[in-house]
């Protein structure tokens, strides 16, 4: 169930600038940036070769594809809010900037923090621009002092 939820398209624009509550920790482990190096051909060794990044990467072992960590943003945006009326279907419309300040080690957790930045009403839908910054966790449960990843991110939702 989400943590917050929003009535319906209409009520959205009250929400411009509203920070929702973070979502989960989701643990990205080796198995999943495996396989999303397998979906992606991203076979590159910092993100599947863990005895070599444990010797000549700087970050001390496998790490996450910055484009895994923002594939999970429609993962955490369905924890974040709801609308509960009016919405035929949400499409992902693109991202204004992405930026990744810091890796994701392997075995660490990521969540996310979600601000509804600008609500723009169209007839027949409604484009939402959100803030989204991503946090980890190392696998000694340290948080990271800077966001693993930093999106404008554009969602269109369509009116039923």
């Amino acid at each position: 169930m989400p943590a917050f939820e929003i009535e319906d398209l209409k009520s959205l624009k009250q929400h411009e600038g509203r920070e929702f509550p973070a979502t989960d920790w989701f643990v990205m482990s080796e198995n999943r940036i495996q396989k999303f190096s397998e979906a992606t051909e991203d076979f590159q060794w910092i993100h599947t070769n863990a005895e070599r990044a444990r010797r000549e990467s700087p970050f001390g072992g496998t790490i996450a594809h910055g484009f895994l960590t923002l594939s999970l943003l429609s993962y955490w945006v369905k924890q974040v809010f709801a609308i509960r009326a009016g919405v035929a279907m949400g499409v992902n419309y693109g991202l204004n900037k992405v930026r990744f300040p810091s890796a994701v080690r392997a075995g660490s957790k990521v969540r996310a923090r979600l601000t509804l930045l600008s609500v723009e009403e169209s007839v027949g839908f409604v484009d939402v621009v959100f803030l989204v910054r991503v946090e980890s966790q190392g696998v000694d449960d340290q948080p990271s002092t800077k966001p693993c990843c930093v999106a404008e991110w554009l969602v269109r939702y369509y009116a039923k």
